[in-house]
Parts: C-alpha cells; structure tokens; sequence
C-alpha cells in the first residue's frame, strides 16, 4: 500500500494531465535525461544511479551521479561537477560512495561519504581507470587500465614517434593483427586489470603480460570480480595469439595480491561474466559453444569451486543468457533474455535447474538483487518511455516504478504503443513484427511507410526506447513504422538466429518481402506506393541489397552498410565476424563474398538513395559508404552522401545527431511526399 501511495502521489504530481500533447522532435531526444547504469546499496534502502544530460547548443555531456531512495521520492544530486562523474560503486558498510570522475582530467576513483562531505581522490593512475570493483571485506580496489607494451615515445595522440635528424616522424609501425579496434587505434596498449587499497597508495598489477584483461571483443557487463572472501579476483581474458580471429575469451582466476593466474575454463568458445556465489562456493558463468561465432547462444554454467565440476543450467534453454544476479541465499540466479522482442527477467533453481519468466514487459536490464528479501531492481524501458529504474519482488509482482526522469517532456509528448503482429513466411516459418502508428492516428486516413532493418545482422527490434534508431520521431513524422526480426534475430531460438550466416541476401531478404506484403494486406492504412526503407549496419547491407533487387520503395537510407564484403574482410578488425558470416578468409572461399556482394547487382540500382558514415568506423570501414555513393552516382541515381569525420559506427554526438535526424528525415520526405 504504501509504494501504492507513493506512485499515485508521484503522478498527481508530475503529469500534467491537461497539457497539450505534440509530436516528439530530434531536440527532445537530447533533451532527456539518461539513467546509463545504477547500484543498490548494501542495505537495500538506497539508489545510486548516473545520469547524463546533452548540451546541444554547446554540444557536450553531463554526467552526475543522483541518489533516490528505492520506496521512490524525489532524487539528491551527489556530484555537481561538470564533465564525467560515473561507475558508481558502493563500499561494503555502506559508508561510502566511490566512482570514477574526469574532474582533474584523467578519470580516476573518488569517494563521497554518506554522512557528508566532499569527495576525496583515492587513485592516481597515469593512464586513468576504465572501470572498478570494492574487495567484499571493504580493503581493496580492482580496476582496469591501459598500458603500454612496447618502450615507445608517444605525441599526445597515442601515434608512435621516430625520432630523425632534425625532425619527428609521426607514423604507425603494426606488425600484428589486431592493430585497431572499433574506433580507435590500439597503439601498442593493452587493459590490464589492477589492484589497490581503498584508502589509496600503490596499485599493483595482477595481470601482466601480453594480453587485454577484460578483451577488447565479446565480453559483458562485468568482467572481473572478487571473491566473497576477498582473496580472489575471477576475470575473463584471451590468450589466442591472433585475436582477431578468436572469440576464445575465457575465465581466469588470481589472488587479490597478485601471484599465479589460473585458467579455469578450457572452452575454445566465448566465456564471460564470471560471479561469485554469495556463499562463495560457486561461479556462474556464460558460455558459447562454437569457436568463431560472436552470435552463439550463451548458456549458464555453474563452476564448483571446491571439486571443479562443471554444469551447464540452461542446456534445454533455447534463449541467451544476458545478465547473471545471484539471490542472496544461493539458491537460485536471476537472469535476464532476449525474449520476442522484449527482455525478460527470469529465475532459476539451482538444485533442480527450474526456469521461470519473471518480468515479461518492455526491456529490463541493469540487474540488482536486494540482499534481504530478493526484491529485484532493474532498468526498464518501452518504445514510449526512455529507462526508468523500476523494481519487484522475488515473483515477478508488485511492479514499481521508482524514478520519473523524464517526466515533464513525455508526459507532454503523443506516443503510441507497438503493436505486434506475426506472419508465415515464404517457407511457413513464423516471423515476428512490429507496427508503431504515427501520433493522433486517424484510421480513415492513409500514410507513407517506413521499412526500418536492424543491424547485427543477429541484432532484434525490441519494445525498447533507442536513441539512435528511435522509432517514435519516424512516426511523429507521419510514417507508419514497420519492423521485422527476420531470421537471424535474437530471441526466437537459436536456429532462427543462425539462418542468416552465409545466406545475407537469401532467407533474410525473403522475410523482408514477405513481411511487407503481410503487412499492407493487413493495415489498410498504409500507402503501397509510398514506402521508404532504412537500416544501418547489417541493416545497411540490406538497403544496399535491396536496391540491386527491387524498385517497390520510393527511396533508401543505408548507414555503414557493406556492399562489397570481400573488400570490407580486407579493412575491418575483428575477422571472426566474416570469416564466420561468409565462410573462411575470401581468398580462401571467394565465391560465399561475391555471391552476396550488392555491389554486383550496381547495374540494377534505380532507387533514390541516401548514403551515411562515419569515418572513424573500423568494423564497417567508410570505403564501403563512399563504393555505394559511388555506384549510385555513374549510374545516374538520386543520391546524396553524407560523412562525418569525427564518428564511427554509431552517430553519438548531439549535433552530429541532429544534422543526420534532419537530413534522414528530409530525404525521405522528399521522396515519400511527392
């Protein structure tokens, strides 16, 4: 009854119910407020969370750590200092509050205390700490950081420097792979993973050598952790001496004073997320089971550590495993999954490997677990509703939103809510849909389309709130939105997951087809003759492929889609992906890159297309950007590239956002209107 009171209290006051309602616009999106990551503090009682707000006038970020209790009320602002104050992370007793803060240029660990006080600089680390841990028994830190392997001189880029007569050479000299990764270069460093006495003083590395600790690639959200006792730091590494051809991450263990490393797994597949049992006599752990595939499903193991027997909990489970949280007793883990389109929260038994779907509703992530009674805490959002830290009890009821964020610019903006639909595809297989209708939705009128592709090309629409690919501003445009998890989606089994490997342009192109077909047959609404198409990554494959195969849209937008893979195997880092994708190196099986290869079908492009990169994206590298500009322009087609030397893969800064939200939605505009 009472978080009952407290959540009506919460939106009597915050909703303004009689407020006109608009379409949401490109500056909402860098208007809100974003919770990235939050801790639960020892006792139960209270929330630390980040929360980062967007300039985009001045085009910066804020980062600032809030407190909020978990029965809700209104927030407490810990951190006011501009630039980064994030990684919050709780000591044992509860008396502090460490994080990681830019405030003196490097990031480095700070501690607030909680009866009050200022903030106290606890690390100093020439290279900065990435991410940290508090030991259990309160004594130590573990962080990462970078460090230089070869004895180089370095400029304040990171280039090496060759030192000649009269003058200085700024050059790379690489003789291994992997040289540089998704947006930056490498440069001869490495992420070793450190300790240090939480009061401060000298850190001391407990994993030398050679390698990235936590690796580069496929890891998840917590790669290395203490022991209940504090003597041990499990943590995830790769020892293969070609990384970019490995997925081979596996579980190491040593003593929190540094000494032996131990490997504990032996698994020639992708091993993470290592978490000690409260009781410390278990780790669980996610592992793969194929060598070279960044897409397999991860299941849940459970390591015994006193006699080393190994179980795999989730062998007849056919989703991934995604975040692990150990209920305080030990008797059971909370994880959560990929589930149709959603992100559920699951339970499961130890003694009997019993599974059961918690929290099926919108996307939960962001996993804590009380340490009294297992109420779950948890990151929550839907296609209308930007993340919100939400929790429940140990069954999955009594669902409670605790922070309202963005409170006063939702409740002010006309969302609609997806709607699902399913349809048998050109084989019987089932496929799954979403449709978002575009805000004060009138059934009698007739709308243009927009045919969104996810990336991946194992990625999956979700009842999520994206930034990047956000459905709700296609809609308030006027567009229907339609969105397809076509095979090779996750969520729908593994075998569905692994149909799209080395048949790009086949099954996955089918579904598309059929699915729009299903989908003007059964939404009147929708316009045939006036239908876009967009898609980024895999996605951008996709639109480059459709253009070479059909003419039914009225324009594209294709974001860092390759268009000639055997050229993208030759330029981007991680070779296990192509390799994996399209069957061996190209020089070993050419045929597999060709015959998927939309740059083949140039002579049949006819669609006004629009072309967007970033120069700095290594795993699509921006040649493959500018050969499909380039194909589109001698062959005489409506086209425009747009180029933005200053990002990679993704499109993350506010006004590069802005521009290519505004240029996105013009071109398909102008085309769709006509």
């Amino acid at each position: 009854m009472k978080k009952f009171i407290i959540l009506f209290f919460c939106l009597l006051t915050f909703s303004p119910v009689f407020a006109q309602k608009r379409n949401i616009t490109v500056e909402d999106l860098w208007a809100m407020r974003r919770i990235e990551k939050f801790v639960l503090s020892p006792d139960g009682e209270w929330i630390a969370c980040t929360v980062t707000q967007y300039d985009l006038n001045q085009n910066t970020s804020n980062t600032d750590i809030y407190l909020v209790s978990t029965k809700g009320g209104a927030p407490r602002q810990m951190t006011t200092h501009p630039g980064y104050d994030g990684n919050p992370c709780w000591s044992p007793d509860g008396s502090l509050l460490a994080f990681i803060s830019t405030r003196d240029g490097t990031p480095q660990i700070y501690a607030i205390p909680m009866d009050g006080g200022e903030a106290q600089k606890l690390s100093n680390i020439s290279g900065g700490v990435k991410d940290f841990n508090w030991s259990p028994d309160g004594r130590y830190f573990a962080f990462t950081s970078d460090v230089r392997m070869q004895n180089m001189a370095t400029d304040t880029t990171g280039q090496a420097m060759i030192k000649g007569e009269g003058e200085t050479i700024q050059v790379r000299q690489i003789d291994h792979l992997l040289y540089r990764h998704w947006n930056r270069w490498l440069d001869g460093k490495r992420s070793h993973l450190f300790v240090m006495p939480s009061t401060g003083g000298k850190e001391w590395d407990v994993t030398p050598g050679d390698f990235d600790t936590p690796p580069l690639s496929l890891g998840s959200s917590r790669d290395f952790t203490f022991s209940p006792d504090g003597r041990e730091i499990a943590f995830v590494r790769n020892t293969d001496s070609l990384t970019a051809i490995s997925t081979n991450n596996d579980i190491f263990i040593v003593p929190s004073k540094g000494g032996t490393i131990r490997r504990l797994t032996q698994n020639p597949a992708n091993d993470n997320q290592p978490v000690y049992s409260p009781d410390g006599k278990y780790i669980a752990y996610r592992a793969m089971k194929r060598s070279g595939f960044e897409s397999d499903q991860y299941d849940l193991m459970l390591y015994e550590r006193k006699s080393g027997m190994l179980r795999n909990l989730t062998a007849e489970f056919d989703l991934d495993v995604g975040e692990i949280v150990w209920a305080p007793s030990t008797e059971k883990i909370f994880f959560n999954s990929q589930d149709q389109g959603r992100i559920v929260i699951f339970s499961l038994e130890i003694k009997n490997g019993k599974i059961k779907g918690l929290v099926h509703s919108g996307c939960n992530t962001n996993l804590c677990v009380a340490s009294e009674e297992d109420d779950l805490y948890f990151l929550r959002s839907y296609t209308h509703l930007p993340h919100e830290i939400f929790s429940c009890d140990r069954k999955g009821e009594n669902t409670f939103q605790i922070t309202f964020t963005n409170h006063g610019l939702v409740d002010r903006l006309e969302m609609n809510v997806v709607e699902d639909f399913w349809f048998s595809s050109f084989d019987s297989r089932i496929i799954h849909g979403f449709l978002l209708k575009p805000p004060f939705f009138d059934p009698a009128k007739t709308y243009a389309a927009l045919f969104l592709i996810h990336g991946g090309p194992q990625g999956a629409w979700q009842d999520e709130f994206h930034y990047r690919w956000n459905a709700q501003l296609f809609a308030a445009r006027g567009y229907v939105v339609i969105m397809i998890n076509i095979r090779g989606s996750k969520g729908y089994g593994q075998s569905f997951c692994d149909a799209v490997s080395r048949n790009w342009g086949g099954i996955p192109y089918k579904d598309l087809m059929e699915g729009l077909d299903y989908v003007l047959k059964k939404y009147p609404f929708i316009d045939p003759q006036k239908i876009a198409a967009a898609g980024g990554s895999f996605g951008g494959f996709m639109i480059n492929w459709i253009a070479g195969h059909t003419d039914r849209f009225r324009c594209l937008v294709s974001h860092a889609g390759i268009v000639d893979p055997a050229s993208f195997y030759g330029a981007t880092e991680e070779l296990w992906f192509p390799e994996w994708e399209f069957g061996d190196p190209p020089f070993e099986n050419y045929k597999n890159y060709e015959r998927w290869a939309p740059i083949r079908y140039a002579k049949s492009f006819v669609t006004p297309t629009l072309v967007t990169h970033g120069e700095k994206d290594f795993r699509v590298p921006v040649d493959q950007g500018l050969q499909m500009f380039t194909a589109l322009q001698r062959k005489n087609v409506p086209s425009k590239l747009l180029l933005f030397p200053d990002e990679g893969h993704f499109i993350t800064k506010p006004k590069n956002s802005q521009l290519w939200w505004n240029t996105v939605l013009q071109w398909i505009d102008e085309w769709t209107q006509k």
